[in-house]
């Protein structure tokens, strides 16, 4: 405990940024992984119709993502801030309540999506030909899916306890059981869609294990629990987190308005296209994720403590960061297209270039994404949840649904995969324009 208060109060600001930064960019890196692998081994080992049934499924994944960075983000802040104000009993508290709400909240999305996966599947856009593996990917996610938004969880509180690099080597070994556990459960096996779903959840059992002796370690925060639990405190963990639940909805919302528009336009060649893009994005959209979790503990303790100098060193390294990793990302896309297709095993011609000219135009939003991140993090760690709400709605809903129903019609297929670009694009200049300057103005 002494030892991450210290750090906080003493160590350089940026050293402090990237010792947070690396591990969490990398660890969402590696946990998006598990649904990209999935991708690859079911498109090499079950075909493009099984591609397509993950890819359908892949939306209750990004929810139960969701719900973990709700609560997590949300109880974490909370914690953080109770450091910075030395009130140690609350923020165990603040991990206790969130631990509870979490399970009570997927246990019940467990239940109603298991007993009612055919309907789901059909909400989804499954239709006759990608039924059967969508509905074989969800089974497996709504009974056991909450093992991953638990790892989730738990990663965040442990980063905010002081220790990030455990987060990182989880979900790193979780990845490595997914990919030793894909190929036996899809080649050796002949399990398809199922065995690749039980090889993530497997994977996040064995990420989840290895945090059980941070809880038993003397130097931290967590080694003892409370349960001083009261309504304000849930209340407050459940709010501050919200903007993390909308941002990771809203991406629930691009894949179901993206595989709807491209099942309009193009059917099931379409969809398939499609899912080569979304692979792709779930794998480089949570890098920006990454930067969250690298600011949220630092902005969250600077807050509670008034350090407003580290706090504007803090916003600025993070909105370089935020362009650096953007621009990267573009031009691994742009070059890269063709490659990145192959990966999937996709032979079609014809959806090859439909996924090749998709990911180019679609990976120009990466160059804007990261000021969103950057802004709604900021206002949702010294608990403005709602200017972080309002960046969240804008971005994800409102603006996005506007060109996703207007671009189509002017451009045909380009104008899809440019909904998302022109979205972002959209709510960097108004980020620019009128909130940053204030942010800065209140930091002086």
């Amino acid at each position: 405990m002494e030892t991450l208060q210290q750090d906080l109060m003493n160590k350089p600001v940026k050293k402090l940024f990237f010792h947070f930064f690396f591990p969490a960019v990398f660890g969402m890196l590696l946990m998006s992984v598990n649904l990209l692998l999935d991708g690859i081994f079911v498109g090499h080992g079950v075909g493009e119709v099984g591609l397509a049934g993950v890819n359908l499924a892949a939306p209750i994944f990004t929810i139960i993502l969701a719900i973990s960075l709700w609560i997590g983000i949300g109880g974490a802040t909370n914690f953080s801030m109770a450091m910075g104000e030395e009130m140690a009993d609350e923020a165990r508290s603040s991990f206790t309540l969130a631990l509870a709400i979490f399970t009570a909240i997927l246990g019940v999305i467990s239940i109603v999506g298991y007993l009612n996966l055919q309907t789901v599947a059909g909400w989804l856009g499954a239709n006759e030909e990608t039924l059967a593996p969508t509905t074989d990917y969800l089974g497996v996610l709504f009974a056991l899916g909450w093992v991953l938004g638990l790892q989730q969880l738990l990663s965040i509180f442990i980063r905010n306890d002081g220790r990030p690099m455990l987060g990182m080597v989880s979900l790193g070994l979780t990845s490595v059981v997914n990919i030793l556990l894909n190929y036996v459960f899809i080649f050796v096996l002949d399990m398809g869609v199922y065995g690749a779903a039980l090889a993530t959840i497997l994977g996040g059992v064995v990420g989840v294990l290895v945090f059980v002796p941070h809880f038993f370690n003397k130097k931290v925060v967590l080694n003892k629990w409370r349960f001083n639990w009261s309504l304000p405190l849930g209340r407050r963990i459940l709010a501050i987190g919200f903007p993390s639940l909308l941002a990771e909805s809203g991406a629930f919302v691009l894949v179901v308005g993206y595989n709807l528009s491209v099942v309009a336009a193009l059917g099931t060649e379409g969809v398939t296209a499609f899912s080569v893009i979304n692979y792709l994005h779930g794998f480089m959209f949570l890098a920006f994720f990454g930067i969250e979790t690298a600011m949220q503990p630092m902005v969250s303790y600077y807050h509670g403590s008034k350090k407003k100098a580290q706090l504007k060193e803090t916003l600025a390294l993070a909105e370089k960061t935020a362009l650096i990793l953007g621009v990267t990302l573009f031009v691994i896309g742009y070059l890269l297209a063709p490659q990145l297709v192959q990966l999937f095993g996709v032979d079609d011609p014809a959806i090859v270039q439909l996924a090749v000219e998709g990911i180019r135009l679609f990976f120009i939003g990466y160059l804007f994404i990261g000021l969103s991140f950057v802004y709604m993090t900021y206002f949702q760690s010294v608990g403005k949840v709602w200017s972080a709400t309002l960046i969240i709605v804008m971005r994800s809903y409102i603006v996005f649904l506007i060109y996703l129903f207007v671009l189509p019609k002017v451009f045909g297929v380009n104008g899809i995969w440019l909904t998302m670009p022109i979205a972002e694009m959209t709510m960097a200049i108004v980020i620019v324009m009128f909130v940053r300057k204030r942010v800065k103005q209140t930091l002086i």
